[in-house]
């Protein structure tokens, strides 16, 4: 069962001549859903992993799933102001504009071994700053793992520049 073939492209949203990679048809897509977690549990199952940092909002939907499936715990890496307990932050900029990812202080332990997850890479600001995060509270990127990469796009470089592992199920070509 092709992944790729359960994602839906929304022509000019959010902005005109974006192709938008909508994986709201994968996930309401039982088999389609399925396959997506184990495809990715399967990949870290023999891997050494501490704990899963998912990326609001849908790097939620797929993280957790996964950290279960591993018996891991999750650890959620959300916009500003949305973490009751203490944080820390890390700005970054948009196409549009810029934004601001928080972590609790406590959520990653010097040493830990982290896979971070989100559903699409595509310029890499966002996964950069969540690396940036992970790495500042002394904790190891393992990986940074996601449904769809947009090559074209940069962000998997940008990553990789880093010298972070990039994994993606799926491409989009040209976006």
């Amino acid at each position: 069962m092709p992944i790729k073939s359960r994602i839906r492209t929304v022509p000019h949203y959010p902005h005109e001549g974006i192709m938008f990679r909508d994986i709201t048809t994968l996930l309401k897509d039982p088999v389609g859903l399925r396959t997506t977690i184990q495809e990715i549990a399967k990949r870290y199952q023999s891997i050494e992993i501490d704990k899963i940092a998912g990326i609001e909002s849908r790097g939620f939907i797929i993280g957790a799933p996964v950290a279960y499936a591993l018996s891991k715990g999750f650890v959620p890496i959300r916009k500003q102001n949305k973490l009751p307990a203490q944080t820390v932050g890390r700005d970054y900029q948009l196409e549009y504009g810029a934004d601001r990812i928080e972590i609790h202080i406590d959520a990653i332990q010097p040493g830990d071994k982290v896979l971070l997850i989100d559903d699409l890479i595509a310029t890499g600001g966002t996964a950069e700053a969540a690396v940036g995060l992970i790495q500042e509270m002394q904790g190891h990127v393992v990986e940074c793992c996601f449904v769809i990469d947009l090559p074209d796009v940069g962000g998997r470089s940008r990553l990789e520049s880093m010298g972070c592992k990039v994994f993606s199920l799926c491409e989009f070509e040209g976006d």
